[in-house]
């Protein structure tokens, strides 16, 4: 079990960073949201305890808002 949680980790490392090469052509609104959206899953998921829909909540609210940022 304990390989498979490395293995998983190292999996979501890599394709975090793969994803943050997509930034470069992004405005910074749309950087302002991607970023809103990836804190607001987070803090969905921390707040309802490891909840999938408080990470896809969270996610929508803090896209939404990193949105109206400027």
């Amino acid at each position: 079990m304990k390989t498979l949680h490395s293995f998983t980790t190292s999996a979501m490392t890599l394709a975090i960073l793969l994803s943050l090469t997509a930034c470069s052509g992004m405005t910074t609104r749309e950087k302002n949201t991607a970023v809103g959206a990836g804190v607001g899953a987070v803090a969905g998921s921390v707040v309802t305890g490891g909840s999938t829909a408080g990470a896809l909540g969270g996610a929508a609210v803090g896209g939404v808002i990193g949105n109206g940022v400027r």
